[in-house]
């Protein structure tokens, strides 16, 4: 039998075990890394085509203003699965477990009856490819993965290497083990792909598709009068536009204008992976249509955090800034309405109870994040305004300061305390978003928005005082500076 006989047989089948009217629906959870929605085309990208994700939004419903509560990468995955603040759930960096005795969605539905799995990219535990609790199937690896040849545990049986592209692999990873389920039980699958986080390195059928296309420093990269000191100082380290660029620039620092090149050729490779991401969704999407399970199942799409490309003079994330707190949100399937559009600010909190409610599912018992599905249905007019970010600085990327801030509808206050309870030492950022969407003109010293200033700095000091983070309370480690060595070559 030829393997597209093979594949309409095992779909056929899979027609076969429909559930009863009314039953849970599935759950296809797809989460990115380092994805900006910029960099997608029902985001809005010019250059960057994804059809099949764009798919997903058209047929359901994709959030305009999404983000995540702590811009890195294991806080932010342990807030999508558990709604919880980086300062309850603990993981504070990317080298911290999730806490095993913690409830997390997948979980939560595993004790609902469904069978769960997670395929890729796990990223809390640095060296850990070992199973979690909640999870009747797990396939990942250790630290980052590689986007050729990665080496894989399979469910904690054996390791092994396929050749190939890592978006290629795990989304084969991910069908493999759709094929196998059994008629009537629903299933949760979690997929987290590896792309696009850096090093970026494109499938060689992508590798020079935007060779065309012209990406010039962002205009904000040089718009820096006013803005605190550290930023400048940023600007040739690992995070900064004039340093390595995950080793695009062999070279540094390099502040000659001729320099962009290498910059462009970064951006060049970060799109080119996520054209892969795009295949693996339509792969996918392909098979719940062809088995018959599509219109039963509840697709996610998202990012973990959002990325800076240039913006500021900076590169990667962990600030407070737009492109570094910004996240595709895209939801489909039963409970959803086709084709709309959300404009109120959904957070990574909010995942766990939207995806529980929509399972019919009891909700986490102490859950930071709020359901959107009456806000995505017929409006919320409750819904939230404000809400506060953290970050802590961290000894082994020491380009950011600690993050406390406050991003409302139409402003946006940051300050960075010092970690030993002092006055804080870096000037703060006062962003009028509505006038000024770029952040180009930091208002924090302009007299004329003394009040406004004022009166967000009270409001970020409630919201934390009501999470126990009064400034006696808020434990963080003590600044010590935006440094110029590189990173461990291990935790690149």
């Amino acid at each position: 039998m030829s393997m597209n006989n093979i594949i309409s047989a095992l779909a056929l089948l899979a027609a076969t075990a429909t559930s009863s009217p009314g039953a849970p629906p599935n759950v296809l959870f797809i989460l990115c890394d380092d994805l900006r929605p910029a960099a997608l085309g029902c985001y809005g990208s010019p250059h960057v085509r994804t059809p099949n994700i764009d798919a997903l939004a058209a047929g359901g419903v994709r959030f305009a203003n999404a983000f995540c509560t702590t811009s890195l990468c294991s806080p932010s995955r342990a807030s999508i699965l558990t709604g919880l603040y980086a300062h309850r759930h603990g993981v504070r960096d990317n080298f911290t477990e999730l806490p095993a005795a913690l409830p997390h969605w997948p979980g939560r539905l595993h004790e609902q009856g469904y069978a769960t799995a997670y395929v890729g990219k796990w990223h809390m535990g640095e060296n850990n490819d070992a199973p979690r609790p909640g999870f009747d199937w797990f396939t990942t690896h250790k630290g980052q993965g590689k986007y050729f040849d990665t080496e894989w545990c399979v469910n904690g049986q054996r390791h092994e290497t396929p050749p190939g592209y890592y978006t290629t692999v795990v989304t084969d990873y991910a069908l493999a083990w759709l094929k196998q389920r059994e008629a009537g039980q629903p299933w949760a699958l979690c997929l987290g792909h590896k792309a696009p986080h850096s090093f970026y390195f494109p499938e060689p059928k992508y590798a020079h598709m935007f060779d065309a296309v012209r990406v010039p420093y962002p205009a904000s990269a040089f718009a820096l009068e006013g803005q605190p000191d550290w930023i400048r100082q940023r600007l040739t380290t690992w995070h900064g536009i004039y340093g390595p660029l995950f080793d695009w620039r062999k070279q540094f620092p390099d502040t000659r204008p001729e320099a962009v090149k290498d910059f462009e050729n970064m951006v060049h490779a970060y799109w080119g992976t996520i054209l892969s991401v795009d295949d693996s969704v339509g792969r996918l999407v392909d098979y719940l249509r062809a088995s018959g399970q599509l219109d039963r199942t509840l697709i996610v799409f998202m990012g973990d955090n959002g990325l800076l490309e240039g913006e500021h003079g900076m590169v990667d994330k962990r600030t407070m800034h737009e492109p570094s707190i910004r996240i595709p949100l895209i939801a489909r399937g039963p409970g959803l309405p086709a084709g709309k559009v959300i404009a109120q600010q959904a957070l990574t909190l909010d995942v766990a109870p939207s995806i529980l409610e929509l399972c019919g599912a009891p909700a986490l018992a102490n859950s930071q994040g709020r359901s959107w599905v009456q806000l995505a249905g017929r409006g919320d007019s409750a819904w939230r305004t404000a809400w506060f970010y953290e970050y802590n600085y961290e000894k082994q990327f020491p380009y950011t300061p600690n993050v406390r801030g406050l991003r409302a509808d139409g402003w946006k206050f940051i300050r960075y305390p010092h970690g030993d309870g002092t006055p804080d030492r870096h000037l703060p950022e006062l962003y009028n978003l509505a006038a000024d969407p770029g952040e180009l003109h930091n208002l924090a010293a302009v007299p004329q928005h003394a009040a406004t200033r004022a009166k967000l700095e009270v409001q970020l000091a409630a919201l934390l005082a009501a999470e126990g983070l009064s400034p006696d309370q808020d434990k963080m480690p003590l600044d010590q500076g935006i440094k110029a060595e590189l990173p461990d070559q291990k935790i690149r």
